[in-house]
């Protein structure tokens, strides 16, 4: 099979394709990939970036969709099932090994391309909105970074359950039409973002970018408020003068969700079934953006550093 090597980690431009022997498993379900999801952890790989530091060379890819060709007994799979995966690794290959318990049967009407797109991201934030933050019905979200992958899966997932308002904050005008188009009541620029919400405005905060903007997410919250932190994809990680949390009985809570619904069997698998009626019905719908040939993974993890894309970036081998 064809796969994308990391052998150095000179950065995106240094992955290699190569032919690999096919992988096989009897204890892992093995999927002919259709699509691959690309996300900021695998361009942190391609540096030694990202706390998942496998040894050299590795195929990367943490995320599928595609079809089963085996599938262990028991497992509720079979031969033929178009399914969504995570791999955690191994992804950016045409063939791709992944535990039953993180391989879920898609929909007919979810295409490979919205599949990739979806479970990383989706789950993420519905952790980060419904099991950290505690959204109930008739809250306001602010999201920034409101037009990359996991911005345009909290405008969805926050109007699904229950958020009377979204705000997405983008920093291009461009990037504020795909916020609407994902469902956003109200999109603002980043810079002077403030201004425009208010202070004590918002309910939740989602925050995957970082960096400056972190202290007047703060001053937005409402009191009993909660900053939601997923990531840092702006490269600078804020630091918090407790005293704002003290005095405006805010909360700032972190977003660990691989850590922890990988060392809990069984967890994804709770997060899918309850997303999934909104996935059948349209209101959770993948925003697929660049889709490049498994040769071009170079470009496509590196069309990720310039933080110029929106929706979610994917490989068809």
């Amino acid at each position: 099979m064809r796969a994308i090597h990391i052998s150095t980690l000179d950065g995106p431009e240094a992955v290699e394709l190569v032919d690999l022997p096919d992988p096989s498993d009897d204890k892992l379900v093995t999927i002919d990939v259709k699509a691959a999801g690309v996300a900021f952890p695998e361009l942190l790989q391609t540096r030694g970036l990202y706390q998942l530091k496998p040894d050299l060379p590795f195929v990367p890819g943490a995320e599928v969709a595609g079809v089963v060709s085996a599938a262990p007994e028991g497992s509720g799979l079979s031969v033929g099932d178009r399914v969504a995966a995570l791999t955690l690794l191994g992804g950016f290959a045409e063939k791709a090994l992944a535990r039953a318990d993180l391989t879920f049967a898609l929909p007919d009407e979810v295409s490979f391309e919205e599949a990739a797109s979806f479970t990383f991201n989706y789950a993420t934030v519905y952790f980060a909105l419904v099991e950290r933050g505690g959204l109930t019905e008739g809250e306001t979200v602010l999201v920034h970074g409101a037009a990359g992958g996991i911005g345009t899966a909290a405008i969805q997932m926050a109007k699904a359950f229950g958020a009377s308002k979204v705000i997405g904050v983008v920093s291009t005008e461009a990037k504020g039409e795909v916020a609407r188009a994902a469902g956003a009541d109200e999109v603002v620029m980043a810079d002077g973002f403030l201004d425009a919400v208010g202070k004590a405005s918002v309910d939740i905060v989602v925050d995957p970018v970082g960096g400056d903007r972190f202290t007047d997410s703060l001053r937005s919250l409402k009191e009993h408020g909660r900053l939601l932190v997923i990531g840092f994809t702006a490269g600078e990680i804020p630091q918090v003068k407790v005293n704002r949390l003290l005095l405006n009985n805010v909360s700032v809570v972190g977003v660990g969700w691989g850590a922890f619904a990988m060392s809990r069997p069984g967890h994804v698998g709770k997060e899918w079934a309850a997303m999934l009626p909104h996935l059948r019905s349209g209101a959770l719908r993948p925003v697929v953006g660049e889709t490049h040939r498994l040769e071009d993974a170079a470009a496509a993890l590196a069309s990720l550093e310039g933080r110029t894309v929106t929706g979610k970036v994917v490989l068809v081998p």
